[in-house]
């Protein structure tokens, strides 16, 4: 195994990427938690401004960037503004958080690659952010779906295709 890799990606509720994400081919870890908010050592009732989202460690010799980008812009709708289903505000956003520029620009090749297939009425709003930290949420938010099978979740794959 090489040397491993962190990507930071947000897309609504946490819970139902994270669990869709560990499954995936090269994934060794996944960790819900808050990004780029407003306030230190956020917590699910206190973070404003932060997205609820997931640092994935992966091995780049399974995966790729932007291997993990074609799978979340089929596991959430990227054309919402702030909301997943039935859950609305910018926790909710559709967010890649960027460590370097080559995830920058591989990220803005992704999202003008969606916006070409036309699989989706209106343009993508996902946001580019520059990662700064991650913070990560309770232990009760950790693997939740895991614990509740048949807990709430907005995310599914809504394209069986890859958009590479």
């Amino acid at each position: 195994m090489g040397k491993l890799k962190k990507a930071y990606l947000a897309g609504g509720c946490f819970w139902g990427m994270e669990d869709l994400f560990r499954t995936q081919k090269g994934i060794k870890d996944t960790e819900v938690g808050y990004l780029g908010g407003e306030n230190e050592n956020p917590t699910y009732r206190n973070h404003p401004g932060h997205a609820e989202g997931l640092e994935i460690t992966y091995d780049p010799e399974e995966t790729s960037f932007t291997a993990l980008l074609d799978y979340f812009f089929r596991i959430h709708n990227p054309t919402t503004l702030d909301r997943q289903g039935n859950d609305m505000g910018s926790s909710y956003r559709s967010a890649i958080f960027f460590q370097n520029e080559i995830e920058k620009k591989e990220a803005e090749e992704m999202i003008n690659i969606v916006n070409a297939s036309n699989k989706w009425d209106t343009k993508v709003v996902t946001r580019l952010e520059s990662f700064e930290k991650f913070w990560p949420a309770e232990p009760e938010h950790q693997d939740y779906l895991v614990r509740y099978p048949n807990g709430y979740t907005c995310h599914f794959e809504r394209f069986d295709e890859s958009y590479l």
